[in-house]
């Protein structure tokens, strides 16, 4: 059991109002304004909408043209609420899982926004990607154990243009699991950092960049990929350079994989018979391009587990694909097979937190126009998060008519905030009471605006390859085909 569920028990309260105090300790300018406007997004009846509304949350004491300055020019302490934020949740084997993945905050229509990424969504046809300029944010949880929409957002940084997606999130994973470390989250005889993620992410270079920190990485692979096995033994007497890989691995081809060195097969409820079967100590072949330009001399052998997960049927009734999995570590047992596959669904909970954050929290509402506002709502959003989840063994179910009973424990994080609005007298609430202003002049009616927003473009990743020299255009006739 991790320590915070241990100090909840004791206290609930206490912990509350421990976290709300640090909480407003983060904030060093416009501290009571963006206080305030965290407290109304955990007090709103319904679904936040847009920024303005949320000024008459009853909770919210100040105006709207307050709620908009504190946005723009307030200013938050990250480092010391990544601090607040390290106490983490464990799995049932005492283990830390932390989960990765990149949501994005789509802006199409901000031509003043600056530092906009084509960000890949989903369209309304089969296998539709459609490039929509907004932020992209790498946001890391971790994640409990069973099913469950409860996660532990512990970290989010908005990607720049031009950043490599594997290179950001093994920086951010490597401050992280630092600060855990300093607090005492993680110790030496502690079983190693699990991090979880999906298809997005180049999962052997994620291991390569985080090999000397005490995790392991699992995360899965397209289903197009070639993998390598280890090179053989060399036979006495043969002369010649020594190969580095050895024979191919074909996801889609089974004549290429040859017998498993485990296989499990596990009676589910929701997707039937699921079968598991792993390779050990396969690795890519890699070349000098992509993330691996800048890497001098020889490329590094990275050796992995290869698992491939195959289940009877969907709960949505829709044919089954096989899920290769990729674990950095080797000789995986019959009981770490079952395990990791278990933990990568646990990755799917995440998803869940970023519905919760757009569709609930109005994470992605606000038409902000500078990054530096947006990153400071969106750690706004992490701190509410974080209330609900420390809320969460207090909250009583006020359930809708329609609703079915939950049972205290299985309260989701949208009924933990129906409650909030009862909670909040009982926690400490150190923003002090807004003082009595006059809004300025502002621009005189019928004066033009002298000074326009600058507009600016959508950063497009361009090739590295020089522009063609344009040859003049020939004027001889070409010759008629007579064959």
């Amino acid at each position: 059991m991790s320590l915070l569920h241990h100090v909840v028990r004791q206290d609930p309260f206490a912990e509350l109002s421990r976290f709300r105090g640090e909480f407003y300790s983060c904030l060093t300018r416009r501290a009571d304004a963006l206080f305030e406007l965290a407290d109304a997004v955990l007090c709103a009846d319904g679904p936040v909408r847009s920024l303005v509304e949320l000024s008459l949350v009853g909770e919210h004491r100040r105006g709207h043209g307050g709620l908009y300055d504190a946005l723009a020019a307030g200013r938050v302490d990250v480092a010391r609420l990544r601090r607040a934020l390290a106490t983490v949740p464990r799995a049932a084997d005492g283990r830390l899982v932390l989960a990765a993945d990149l949501t994005c905050w789509l802006r199409p229509s901000a031509h003043t926004s600056p530092q906009r990424i084509l960000c890949h969504t989903y369209g309304r046809g089969k296998d539709q990607h459609i490039p929509v300029p907004g932020w992209p944010y790498s946001v890391i949880c971790a994640l409990e154990t069973g099913r469950s929409s409860w996660t532990a957002p512990l970290d989010a940084l908005r990607l720049a243009p031009g950043d490599d997606a594997a290179t950001v999130t093994a920086g951010q994973m490597r401050e992280l699991v630092e600060r855990l470390m300093t607090a005492g989250q993680w110790r030496d005889r502690d079983p190693e950092i699990l991090i979880v993620v999906d298809a997005g992410y180049d999962v052997p270079r994620l291991a390569f960049l985080l090999k000397d920190l005490p995790v392991q990485v699992l995360g899965r692979m397209r289903s197009d990929r070639v993998l390598r096995r280890a090179v053989p033994p060399r036979e006495p007497g043969v002369r010649g350079r020594p190969p580095r890989h050895g024979g191919e691995f074909v996801f889609g081809d089974p004549a290429t994989w040859g017998t498993p060195d485990a296989q499990t097969v596990t009676a589910t409820r929701l997707y039937g018979t699921a079968t598991a079967r792993s390779w050990d100590r396969l690795h890519p072949r890699l070349t000098h391009r992509s993330a691996w330009t800048a890497q001098l001399g020889a490329l590094p052998v990275i050796e992995g587990t290869v698992i491939r997960l195959q289940v009877e049927h969907l709960p949505s009734g829709a044919t089954p694909k096989p899920v290769w999995l990729w674990w950095s570590g080797t000789d995986a047992s019959v009981t770490k097979v079952d395990l990791l596959w278990q933990a990568f669904l646990r990755r799917f909970d995440i998803e869940h937190t970023f519905r919760l954050f757009k569709q609930t929290l109005g994470w992605t509402c606000p038409k902000i126009r500078t990054p530096e506002a947006a990153d400071r709502w969106t750690w706004l959003i992490l701190a509410v998060f974080t209330q609900l989840r420390l809320a969460r063994p207090l909250a009583a179910d006020l359930r809708r008519p329609w609703e079915k009973p939950t049972p205290p424990g299985r309260l989701t994080p949208a009924r933990v905030r129906r409650d909030f609005r009862h909670l909040r007298p009982k926690a400490a609430c150190p923003a002090g009471a807004p003082k009595s202003s006059r809004p300025g002049p502002g621009r005189p009616p019928g004066s033009k605006n002298t000074r326009p927003t600058p507009r600016h473009d959508v950063h497009t990743v361009g090739k590295p390859s020089p522009a063609k020299r344009r040859t003049k255009k020939s004027t001889t006739p070409r010759p008629r085909r007579t064959g």
